[in-house]
C-alpha cells in the first residue's frame, strides 16, 4: 500500500512552505503591540490581546496545523483503486442526402426526393440511442446537422432540404464521404455508419477511393438507391429536363451496380430505398453479428485512484473549531 501511494494533485504541495513560513512569523509576532499603544489606552489594550482570559496558549501551531491538513487534503492523497465498467460510446450514423437536380425526377411519386426524406425519417425513428448527422451534397457536401442526440431537430432540418436550395449543382460523393469522415473523427465508438441515400454520382473513382478510405478507419458506408431502373426525365433545376445534342429528353436511370461497388469497398451494403428497413435492422444487429463471427469483444473496466484527501476533513473541521472556541487560546 505504501507503495502505492501518491498524490493526485500534487501542485497544491507548494503551497505548504508559504503557509507554514507564514504561521511561524505570526506567531513570532504575538505579544508584540506595535504601534497599539499610541493608538489605545493603557487599560483597554491588554483586553484586546488574544492571550487574555485563556490558557496563554499560542493559536498558530493551531492555525498552521489546519493549514497543513487542508493542503494535504487539497493535493489529493491516494493509495486505493475503484474498478468501474467503461463507458461504452453510442453509435453514431451520419445520413448523407443526394440533393442533385436528378432527385427531383418523379420515377418514385412523387418524387426522388421526397421519398429520400420520407427514409430519412424512418431512419431517425429507427436510431434509439445512436448519435446522428446529416450531410447534403451536391456539386459540393455541406454539414446540416453535426453528430447529436437530438434526433428531432435533425429531423426537422431534412424536410426542407430540395435541390433548389444547393448554392451549385452536380453529383459528386466523394466531397460528401469526406465530410462525413471528418465528423466522425471526434465519435470514439466501434459503430460508426454512413447512410448514403442517392441516385447515382458523376464521380465514381473518386467515390470508390474515399469509400476504401473510410473503410480503414473503421466507417461502414450503406448506399441506398433512390429511383428506378427504367429511369425518368433528368430534370435540370429549371423547370425543364436535361436534353443531348439531338435535342432529346435525357433519362435518368438508377445504377444500382455501381452503387453495390461503393457500398463493397466502404464495407457496407446497397439496398433499394424499398429494403431501407431491413439494412435499419442490419445496423441494429451489427454488434451481434461480430460476435456471431467471432470477434469476441472484451469487457472493458476502467481503474481510477480514489482520493482519500476526504479523511483529512474530520481532524480539519476539529482543528477549526478549537481554534474558533472562546478562551481555549
Amino acid at each position: 500500500m505504501i507503495g502505492r501511494f501518491h498524490f493526485l494533485h500534487p501542485y497544491w504541495l507548494l503551497a505548504l512552505p508559504p503557509l507554514v513560513a507564514l504561521a511561524v512569523w505570526l506567531a513570532r509576532r504575538r505579544g508584540r503591540d506595535g504601534a497599539w499603544p499610541r493608538l489605545l489606552d493603557g487599560e483597554l489594550l491588554p483586553l484586546l490581546r488574544l492571550s487574555e482570559g485563556g490558557t496563554g496558549s499560542s493559536p498558530w501551531p493551531l492555525i498552521g496545523l489546519a493549514w497543513t491538513l487542508a493542503v494535504v487534503a487539497l493535493a489529493g492523497p491516494t493509495w486505493q483503486r475503484q474498478i468501474t465498467p467503461a463507458y461504452r460510446a453510442p453509435a453514431a450514423w451520419i445520413v448523407a442526402l443526394d440533393v442533385s437536380p436528378s432527385m427531383d425526377a418523379a420515377d418514385v411519386p412523387p418524387s426522388r426526393i421526397a421519398r429520400a426524406r420520407y427514409g430519412i425519417d424512418d431512419l431517425l425513428s429507427a436510431a434509439h440511442d445512436a448519435r446522428v448527422g446529416l450531410i447534403a451534397f451536391a456539386g459540393d457536401a455541406y454539414t446540416v446537422a453535426p453528430l447529436t442526440s437530438d434526433v428531432a431537430t435533425v429531423r426537422n432540418l431534412a424536410q426542407p432540404l430540395a435541390p433548389s436550395l444547393m448554392p451549385e449543382s452536380g453529383n459528386r460523393l466523394a466531397p460528401a464521404l469526406a465530410e462525413a469522415a471528418r465528423l466522425l473523427q471526434a465519435s470514439p465508438g466501434r459503430d460508426r455508419q454512413v447512410i448514403v441515400l442517392t441516385d447515382g454520382f458523376t464521380d465514381p473513382a473518386r467515390a470508390l477511393v474515399a469509400a476504401q478510405r473510410l473503410r480503414r478507419q473503421g466507417i461502414a458506408v450503406n448506399i441506398v438507391g433512390v429511383g428506378t431502373s427504367t429511369g425518368a426525365p433528368d430534370p435540370d433545376g429549371n423547370g425543364g429536363f436535361v436534353r443531348d445534342a439531338q435535342g432529346q429528353v435525357v433519362l435518368t436511370r438508377l445504377d444500382s451496380d455501381l452503387l453495390q461497388q461503393v457500398a463493397t469497398a466502404g464495407g457496407g451494403r446497397f439496398v433499394p430505398l424499398s429494403a431501407l428497413p431491413e439494412l435499419v435492422a442490419d445496423l441494429h444487429d451489427a454488434g451481434s453479428r461480430e460476435m456471431s463471427a467471432g470477434a469476441a469483444v472484451p469487457e472493458v473496466r476502467l481503474a481510477s485512484w480514489l482520493n482519500d484527501g476526504v479523511w483529512f476533513l474530520p481532524p480539519l473541521l476539529l482543528l477549526a473549531a478549537l481554534v474558533a472556541r472562546r478562551g481555549w487560546v
